[in-house]
């Protein structure tokens, strides 16, 4: 006879999976959430799903206990054949939810599936009891308590029943009865935002402890809302995008949604979202595949299955087009604090040059802008009185009087300035100076301000010590001579020192830079990682030429406060060079260390 076909091999067997302890699979699930005020935001979700209109979370102690308590006002539990709520169902429908089948028959807006959320109270409190009316007029109510399998309903008395449902949890466990309010209130108005947008849910967190109340409103983010993104479309549906751009922060972050509820705060949790664009810190806001399948223990866990698949291969546009964006972002960003960079360092330069000697630093004419006003007849550019060897120019009346507007007139005196502070002269040569009074917003204050000249320290003479300008005759002996004005307008007094040099020897003056006179150079980049320069002047256009790829530039990079410092440091080695031709290292470096360190003195 030939061998049987059809039957099993000798040894083998099967057969269906099944919980060997009951008891001990539903432990395992009412301590699988690890976030209590994700428990919190499930009770909230219950009384969403159950058509609430209005939900109070009240924090509070009674009896010496803390408590937290649910209300809403919506169709509560659902009713058996008598009328009555069904707590039966739902204490003994453990994964089985009844809201799984509702969906399934087509109903929308409802989250539910697991037929586990009122089992997350074991992560809160001690007691669980749930409180609805029935259809009969009466008040039942269910209690449960952490850690034992039994249950019990009851009729609760109430001089009038009231709609909706009441759930409450007492006491609170240890480790968080600190919850406040606040805390709350944030939690649900980022973890439900669409939930309670879609449903115009009003939900409110009443504090007893802290005698406060807030009402959650869906978070708020900050940023462009960006259009026009390419459409995230999947087979199972589309996934709804609300992104916002915005200057990079460790705050941003984009959440990942399911539904409306918040399954992951932040997208980059999954290693498929890792990419430059989502963790750049530019992007805010929410991704929402309401398709995607959930770890059913924690909720805020994904199951990367087919879905999830489809959500990563619809987003690969989206996220070629954020990249896009973040970089033209960037580039604007970079714009505009290469301009701020440019007029800080000007500013700062034109400071510094208002404090050093204006014969040894005249290449450019920036220091009657740097006063805040224009030359008059008989100045220089420098603003102190012409010598015979300086040039003269004639004056058209038309160029000297100019009509101010209301702002232009200074205000009163607030500070006051020795032009320059820091000088060095000839023993028995001369020496003219000028004070500079300015108000608050540093324009030139020329009315009713009386000067005091005196010298504090060192040996030398002054002539007309009572007026803006003054002639310092040096002493014939070498030495250090510091020299104070007084500003006085009203009330107001202001003072302000220099420090003059008397020296029997000079810096050779052997300058013979015969080029016009410029305004202070702007910068540019270029870069060059593989090369040694740091910085060139580009005497056609009037720029400097930063080398952006060298490396004391990407160390500099790191705060722009140490970016700021480098750049100017480079903007004093080129407009050394430059003023100083042909002048040995040793004294170009001594002038580079002068002009850094009357600069940086404004660098802000």
């Amino acid at each position: 006879m030939g061998r049987k076909t059809g039957r099993k091999a000798s040894g083998s067997s099967g057969g269906k999976l099944r919980i060997g302890d009951d008891w001990n699979a539903i432990t395992i699930i009412a301590l699988s959430q690890s976030n209590p005020l994700k428990a919190v935001a499930e009770f909230v979700e219950n009384s969403i799903d159950a058509r609430s209109r209005n939900i109070t979370i009240t924090r509070g102690k009674e009896h010496g206990q803390h408590y937290l308590k649910v209300t809403d006002d919506g169709e509560g539990i659902p009713r058996n054949s008598e009328g009555i709520p069904d707590f039966r169902y739902v204490a003994t429908h453990i994964c089985d939810s009844v809201k799984k089948r509702i969906k399934a028959d087509g109903a929308k807006g409802i989250q539910g599936e697991f037929g586990i959320g009122l089992l997350s109270f074991w992560t809160l409190g001690e007691d669980l009891s749930l409180t609805c009316a029935g259809e009969d007029g009466q008040t039942y109510q269910m209690g449960m308590k952490r850690g034992d399998s039994n249950y019990s309903v009851s009729k609760r008395r109430v001089m009038i029943p009231d709609s909706g449902t009441e759930l409450k949890v007492t006491p609170m466990l240890a480790g968080i009865r600190s919850f406040s309010g606040e805390k709350i209130q944030w939690y649900l108005a980022s973890e439900l935002r669409d939930r309670i947008r879609q449903s115009g849910v009003f939900v409110r967190v009443v504090d007893r402890t802290a005698r406060k109340e807030f009402k959650v409103e869906p978070r708020a983010f900050d940023g462009q809302l960006l259009h026009q993104l390419p459409v995230a479309r999947t087979g199972k549906g589309d996934i709804y995008l609300e992104l916002y751009l915005g200057e990079p922060s460790p705050e941003r972050k984009v959440g990942l949604y399911r539904a409306g509820t918040r399954v992951l705060e932040t997208i980059t949790e999954l290693d498929a979202f890792k990419g430059e664009a989502w963790a750049s810190g530019h992007l805010e806001g929410i991704v929402d595949a309401p398709f995607m399948n959930l770890t059913p223990g924690t909720r805020s866990g994904i199951i990367q299955d087919e879905f999830f698949a489809e959500v990563c291969t619809a987003l690969k546009p989206v996220e070629e087009s954020l990249l896009g964006l973040i970089e033209e972002q960037r580039k604007a960003a970079e714009e505009r604090a290469n301009r701020q960079t440019l007029r800080t360092i000007q500013k700062a330069f034109r400071e510094a040059l208002l404090s050093l000697p204006v014969e040894e630093y005249d290449w450019f004419d920036i220091r009657a802008a740097a006063e805040g006003r224009a030359p008059i007849p008989g100045e220089s550019a420098s603003g102190l009185p012409m010598t015979d060897s300086m040039s003269t120019r004639d004056w058209d009346a038309d160029e000297q009087v100019t009509q101010k507007q209301f702002f232009d007139f200074a205000g009163p005196l607030h500070s006051v300035r020795i032009s320059p502070a820091s000088c060095v002269v000839s023993v028995g040569k001369s020496r003219t100076l000028r004070a500079i009074a300015r108000d608050r917003r540093h324009r030139l204050v020329e009315q009713g301000v009386t000067f005091l000249w005196e010298i504090t320290a060192g040996s030398a003479e002054l002539e007309n010590p009572d007026g803006e300008i003054v002639t310092l005759n040096a002493s014939p002996e070498p030495g250090l001579t510091h020299v104070r004005v007084t500003v006085q307008q009203r009330s107001v007094s202001c003072q302000a020192e220099a420090l003059v040099t008397v020296t029997d020897s000079l810096l050779p003056e052997n300058r013979t830079n015969s080029t016009d006179k410029e305004g202070l150079p702007g910068y540019t980049f270029q870069r060059a990682p593989g090369e040694l320069w740091r910085s060139r002047y580009d005497p056609e256009q009037n720029i400097i030429v930063i080398n952006n790829g060298h490396r004391d530039f990407v160390f500099a990079s790191r705060t722009r406060a140490l970016q700021l410092r480098y750049i100017c440091r480079l903007f004093a080695k080129e407009l050394v060079v430059r003023n100083f031709p042909g002048h040995p290292p040793n004294e170009l470096l001594e002038r580079m260390i002068e002009l850094s360190l009357y600069t940086e003195e404004y660098l802000k």
